[in-house]
């Protein structure tokens, strides 16, 4: 993109008698929008934007891809809609260059976005220099993948939701949310409530990229089960593996140290790449696999370790 961009002109014409005459200035786009603020930028946006101000602030950073799926039907209008909401620094975007790997635009709040959504939640809005070392600090971050992984998983079932009606991811909280909301018991990689006709499915997800040993893995499901005991939901662990040898490795494990108490689910690629779909394979049930509407799950009664159902 351009470093600057031409101010608007206006027609010289003559001043009124008095008045002083107007000076057009050239300025660039960071001059532009520095000085502006949410009131000045209110009529050129749309209720699309703020959802995607809502996005960025819970789910951290979101791939063009990622909002595509979400929000838009075409790519194309998806990169024109952020390019210009960056233009406003709405939006902002980096791209972080691996290796071998694909380096997506990954899109983060700027500062109007960040402001708004602090306002709209009652928190005190970020500075600029705060908000910069926030960007900073999500490019930098080891965890970029799994992040972006993490939220992919959800972003295939708001895909699928869009294609089957009757069906839909009614909350979607990401770990820092899912932490807070179930009292700090447990740390997964996000929650999410799926629905499909009458069925009601809550759901924990702990996102797996196979680097680490799979005790590690196992070993977090004490939280949740301390979690039940003490009165959160009865929602299943979803285990998502990078491949079909170590989801078997896992079922191995898990018959070491079963967790009656618990419904745990697992799935890989070789299964298929629709989280919505017959993907999942409970621990403990044989090698035969269940949709995500399919998977016990209840909601109990809130308290102070649970949220309950969407209202």
């Amino acid at each position: 993109m351009p470093a600057a961009d031409d101010a608007r002109q206006f027609p010289q014409g003559n001043p009124a008698p008095g008045s002083r005459p107007l000076v057009v200035l050239r300025t660039t786009s960071a001059t532009r929008t520095s000085a502006q603020t949410l009131i000045d930028i209110s009529h050129r946006l749309r209720p699309r934007d703020y959802a995607i101000a809502s996005l960025l602030h819970e789910h951290t950073t979101l791939t063009t891809d990622q909002l595509t799926a979400i929000l838009f039907t075409n790519p194309t209008t998806c990169r024109h809609r952020l390019h210009a909401l960056r233009k406003l620094a709405f939006v902002d975007r980096f791209v972080r260059t691996r290796p071998g790997a694909p380096n997506p635009v990954c899109w983060v709040p700027g500062l109007l976005s960040a402001r708004y959504m602090a306002l709209a939640t009652g928190e005190n809005p970020p500075t600029a220099k705060a908000l910069r070392e926030r960007q900073d600090r999500i490019y930098a971050t080891p965890m970029l993948e799994h992040l972006l992984a993490a939220n992919q998983f959800f972003v295939d079932l708001l895909a699928h939701a869009r294609q089957h009606p009757g069906t839909g991811l009614v909350r979607w909280w990401g770990e820092r949310s899912t932490t807070a909301a179930f009292g700090r018991r447990i740390h997964p990689d996000g929650h999410g409530i799926w629905v499909d006709g009458q069925r009601s499915t809550g759901f924990h997800l702990e996102l797996d990229r196979g680097t680490e040993p799979l005790r590690r893995l196992t070993d977090r499901l004490a939280s949740h089960r301390r979690l039940h005991a003490e009165g959160g939901p009865a929602y299943p662990v979803l285990f998502v593996l990078p491949n079909r040898a170590r989801e078997q490795n896992l079922h191995r494990k898990l018959a070491e140290r079963p967790e009656p108490s618990l419904t745990i689910a697992t799935t890989a690629p070789e299964a298929g790449a629709n989280p919505a779909g017959p993907v999942w394979r409970i621990a403990g049930n044989g090698r035969h696999r269940l949709t995500l509407a399919d998977l016990p799950s209840s909601h109990g009664q809130p308290g102070p370790l649970n949220p309950g159902p969407p209202s």
